[in-house]
């Protein structure tokens, strides 16, 4: 084996073992999961809206994004379709990444 098919072997195994996602990209793959978990189906595009606080543009494109991504799947045309493909012990837990405000009150 020569060393660049070596290095393309090496990279692939690199790339899977880190989290190939934004904070933000983490978010939303772990809402499909908690949302799923609850409601025995994947959520529609307006949970994200609701949840997120984000316009409908916006939820669209970042499902796009993690689909393209290879993190979702999605079949066309097909409502509450949308998979992971990632195991949930790869995603951040929920709602952490919201930052914490501590007030100098002294209490």
């Amino acid at each position: 084996m020569d060393e660049s098919k070596m290095n393309q072997l090496l990279d692939q195994k690199t790339t899977e073992k880190s989290a190939p996602f934004t904070a933000k990209q983490g978010q939303y793959l772990a809402f499909i999961w908690a949302y799923s978990q609850i409601n025995g189906r994947a959520p529609a595009e307006s949970d994200f809206q609701r949840y997120f606080k984000v316009t409908a543009p916006s939820v669209h494109q970042m499902l796009k994004t993690l689909d393209h991504m290879g993190l979702i799947q999605k079949q066309p045309g097909v409502a509450r379709s949308i998979q992971l493909l990632i195991t949930p012990q790869q995603l951040p837990i929920l709602g952490v990444e919201q930052p914490v405000i501590i007030s100098e009150t002294g209490h």
